[in-house]
């Protein structure tokens, strides 16, 4: 496709900024040359299409139109990956720091720079000039602490995904183990993980990670063409949706997690692809035998004793009068660094440590136009917490387990800390795709994931179990799976609206499962117990229940508030049992416990809400007041009803909502984030929409212009082609301008 024709616009060049001197002078010639060659269009939804010379052009574009949108979000996000957040948010920030910098070192990714491919030079010197003409040309704009971008940043933040590996380390271990000065062999604190989870529960169940995707093909559409679901369940505003398009065969749409050159998940004019969490296991933990070596440490291997390596490693945090520092020794095997202590001994952590690939890949398959060209950058392997569907105009259709899968020996337990000691716990090598499951156009006719196992990704073409070592999947079947299968298997001919109406279905699998356990209990329950008079109406209403969710519907409300307290009451049971706590309850509670936490939950509606009749859309609400990273809410604030629920309770659509100080609503702060579905064929057919807007200022007209859309589920039309975009552009410039 040829990139979006330019309009006739007034360029307002760098003319009217103060004249650098010097090397700034050279870099404002450079930028000034990027931003003549780069045209951001702004349709009627704020969304940017960036159309660049070169693929450098179209970088240095989308960065820039990224910092326009959401500087603080961009900012933010590379001041958790270079481990320097405390710099802005003070010493509560400070383990979070420590965490990164144990990988993330400026030195390392400087030389990792110089060593990139030029190509791949190239778009990071892009990627930093983009911002920095940004913060150039708005002198107004304050950062938080970078001030100027290096290009050997966009290293640290290379993969895309909300939790990177690195986020799986609890900072409450490693802070007890490195929170007490140089550590000895005695004096690190021993964490009990189960009491680390009790401790971090805030009562109500976890709001369920990561995504949903859908591929359909082409046999099974009314078009005969593959469609693509991509639904990302994130935090809100993780990232933006945009186009970006190069004379260089660049043009990929979809969403761009903030301050990332590369669309994270979406699709070009040809492919589509769609990255959800993934249960492989990826990391591993060693349990290291260390021994007092004279002045320092020494872990034993095999039959050696080798050298703990220690070095420094300086935290800087704002103060209210200044600047602070923490100093840390830390110390680290071949295995990896240390993060916490178990058992009595130190335990190091193993994970991917790639970013030049990693960037590699992130951008590489956004040009990929074929599943051949797709499966070749697959093999850089360092899509590490993913699983990825892909669809394209061939009519191909694809699964792709987890993309960083060590061999190992299969003798060893590897969801504990393994023996580091012992030299058969090394890896050896990784996993090819081939031997991890995949799925290439099954029989089925559709494939999904939606974070759960792969075990049931296409019904009855599924990859087997028995085929593959137990560690390339450590998850389970979930109701949000088994709520896709239903939608899925049974289906003929989707359409683009069909297959979003099955990305919204509102059935509810584990209220399904759950609710005949509890209205069994009540006719089990004798008519004197005080219990049955007091929750009768309500299991009547229950009795009634379609099991869908619905913004007007009061089971739905009911059941989730019931759902909640018997979770809460039974979660430490079903853990100390190693049981699925949806198990757990539908199998193990008693009539006088499910009784019980629907009393309580009625109890509670009326308490919040005056009356236990109370409709989900006026508990479960959309919000968005500021452009602050971490939301505030107010019940006396506009919001928006929102129909569907966390994905906790099996909805595909996902909602995850809780009360925060203050308010008796509930307000949704993760879950579909953005959601699009995409038909390949001759041309792309497409519908997507966004959380809230485009915009992260409340002063922008985007900034929260598709809550109704998102709430409701109802996707607009993307504007992909530039005939398309015409009647639709409401702005149109250069970087600048």
């Amino acid at each position: 496709m040829k990139p979006l024709a330019l309009l006739p616009f007034v360029l307002l060049g760098a003319a009217c900024a103060p004249s650098p001197k010097g090397a700034a002078n050279d870099d404002a010639a450079r930028w000034e040359q990027h931003a003549k060659n780069v045209s951001i269009l702004r349709d009627d939804w704020g969304i940017p299409h960036i159309s660049g010379k070169t693929d450098a052009d179209a970088v240095f574009g989308l960065m820039y139109a990224q910092a326009e949108d959401d500087f603080n979000r961009v900012e933010t996000n590379y001041l958790n990956s270079m481990g320097r957040l405390s710099e802005a948010l003070g010493e509560e920030a400070v383990y979070r720091d420590l965490r990164m910098k144990l990988f993330i070192d400026p030195d390392s990714m400087k030389a990792r720079y110089a060593t990139s491919p030029e190509w791949l030079k190239t778009l990071m010197t892009a990627f930093a000039d983009g911002l920095n003409y940004y913060l150039y040309k708005h002198p107004q704009v304050k950062p938080k602490v970078i001030t100027r971008f290096e290009p050997w940043m966009a290293l640290t933040f290379s993969e895309g995904s909300i939790g990177g590996d690195i986020e799986r380390i609890s900072l409450t271990q490693l802070e007890a183990f490195y929170g007490h000065g140089p550590a000895t062999l005695t004096d690190a604190v021993d964490a009990n993980p189960k009491v680390l989870a009790r401790a971090a529960d805030d009562s109500l169940p976890p709001e369920p990670t990561g995504s949903n995707g859908i591929a359909v093909a082409p046999a099974n559409t009314i078009g005969h063409h593959s469609l693509l679901l991509i639904n990302p369940h994130t935090s809100f505003f993780f990232r933006a949706e945009v186009q970006v398009t190069s004379e260089e065969g660049l043009n990929a749409y979809g969403a761009v997690t903030w301050g990332q050159f590369f669309v994270y998940q979406g699709f070009n004019d040809r492919a589509g692809w769609m990255h959800t969490s993934s249960g492989g296991d990826a990391i591993d933990e060693y349990a290291e035998t260390v021994v007092t070596k004279g002045d320092g440490f020494a872990y034993r291997y095999g039959s050696e004793e080798r050298p703990v390596s220690a070095n420094q490693i300086k935290v800087p945090f704002k103060t209210d009068t200044g600047m602070a520092q923490k100093t840390f020794t830390v110390y680290r095997t071949q295995h990896g660094p240390i993060v916490r202590k178990a058992d009595g001994k130190w335990v190091s952590i193993k994970l991917m440590e790639e970013p030049v690939k990693a960037l590699t890949q992130s951008y590489s398959r956004t040009k990929a136009r074929t599943y051949k060209a797709f499966r070749e950058t697959m093999d850089l392997h360092t899509n590490s917490s993913n699983n990825t569907i892909f669809a394209d105009a061939d009519g191909d259709i694809a699964y792709f387990h987890a993309n960083f899968i060590p061999k190992r020996d299969t003798h060893f337990d590897w969801t504990k800390p393994v023996d580091g000691s012992n030299p058969a716990t090394e890896w050896k090598g990784l996993l090819s795709v081939d031997e991890t499951p995949g799925l290439l156009n099954p029989p089925s006719g559709w494939l999904y994931n939606s974070n759960n196992w792969p075990w049931s990704a296409a019904g009855p073409s599924s990859p087997k179990k028995q085929d593959f070592p137990v560690y390339v999947e450590t998850g389970v079947e979930s109701p949000r799976g088994r709520h896709a299968i239903r939608v899925l298997e049974n289906t003929k001919d989707f359409t683009v609206n069909s297959l979003i109406a099955a990305a919204y279905d509102s059935y509810l699998t584990a209220f399904a499962d759950l609710i005949p356990t509890l209205l069994k209990a009540y006719d089990q329950t004798p008519a004197s117990n005080p219990l049955k008079a007091k929750v009768s109406e309500q299991i009547g209403l229950l009795r009634k229940w379609d099991f869908r969710w619905g913004a007007t519907s009061v089971p739905t409300s009911l059941a989730v508030f019931w759902g909640d307290e018997l979770w809460r009451r039974v979660k430490a049971d079903a853990d100390d049992e190693s049981m699925s706590v949806y198990d757990y309850m539908r199998t193990r509670t008693s009539v006088e416990q499910k009784l019980q936490a629907l009393a309580t939950a009625s109890d509670r509606l009326a308490a919040d809400f005056g009356s236990w009749k109370t409709p989900w859309g006026d508990i479960n609400r959309f919000q968005r007041l500021t452009g602050d990273i971490v939301q505030p809410f107010n019940d006396e604030g506009p919001s928006t009803p929102v129909g569907f629920t966390s994905a906790q309770w099996g909805s595909l659509a996902s909602f995850g909502a809780r009360p925060y100080p203050g308010t008796k609503k509930w307000y949704g702060t993760s879950g579909n984030s953005f959601v699009a579905v995409v038909e390949f064929g001759d041309s792309v057919r497409a519908k997507a929409v966004t959380a809230g807007g485009e915009s992260g200022n409340p002063a922008s007209a985007h900034f929260n212009d598709q809550a109704t859309r998102y709430s409701t589920g109802d996707l607009r039309d993307v504007y992909f082609y530039p005939a398309q975009l015409q009647g639709h552009i409401k702005r149109q410039y250069h970087p600048g301008g």
